[in-house]
């Protein structure tokens, strides 16, 4: 279960990261890669096998998702904003589940 918590909370590190910039990118993305979530959703389920891996909240409430399939490898991140329309981040392929530990902090090297 700590394994599975630090394989996503990189994964969500790395979503957060993107979400830093996501104000601008968001802003200046065509509709054509936002939608009701339901929509969105629904589409990368049955057009990527894609399912929920991680979750987080972002700035100004917006909720920061990954979507990836064990399957195809494809992943997805998604920013939904209060309103429920939720905007494509980012996408790609080779999605691996990760088990990292943190680094011991009680040895002095």
């Amino acid at each position: 279960m700590m394994k599975e918590f630090f394989a996503h909370s990189t994964v969500l590190a790395a979503a957060l990261g993107l979400f830093a910039i996501a104000p601008t990118v968001a802003t200046a993305q065509s509709q054509r890669n936002c939608g009701p979530r339901e929509v969105v959703v629904d589409r990368l389920a049955d057009g990527f096998g894609e399912t929920r891996q991680s979750i987080g909240l972002g700035a100004n409430n917006a909720v920061v998702e990954v979507f990836a399939s064990d399957e195809t490898g494809t992943w997805t991140i998604t920013v939904t904003m209060p309103n429920g329309i939720t905007c494509l981040v980012a996408s790609g392929q080779s999605f691996e589940r990760l088990a990292e530990l943190l680094p011991d902090t009680d040895s002095d090297a």
